[in-house]
């Protein structure tokens, strides 16, 4: 999956989107079943395929051993994902900080 901003730079991906298109997609199933087949609260994952909270600490044990991967593989995931975000949002506040300099 690759997304666009318009600028035409490469746009973070959720891990959640991820999560749902190539592997709950990918399995015909919901985010509900996949909750319920691996013990994870079905609200928390209907939050994170739509973006509304990050992949929580112990889902990746889940998700590897549900879709065949490793908990490293969605940790790294949401690892990249997360200081994407915090870029894009602070990208003005962060350009206008003067370094400090030694007197």
């Amino acid at each position: 999956m690759t997304v666009t901003d318009i600028e035409g730079e490469l746009a973070p991906f959720r891990p959640g989107e991820f999560l749902m298109e190539d592997f709950i997609e990918g399995f015909d199933i919901t985010p509900n079943t996949a909750a319920l087949s691996n013990g994870d609260p079905s609200r928390r994952i209907c939050e994170s395929v739509h973006g509304k909270r990050s992949i929580a600490t112990d889902a990746p044990l889940r998700f590897g051993k549900q879709y065949g991967t490793t908990a490293q593989f969605w940790l790294d995931l949401q690892t990249r994902y997360d200081p994407d975000l915090a870029e894009d949002r602070a990208a003005e506040q962060v350009a206008a900080i003067e370094p400090l300099r030694s007197a």
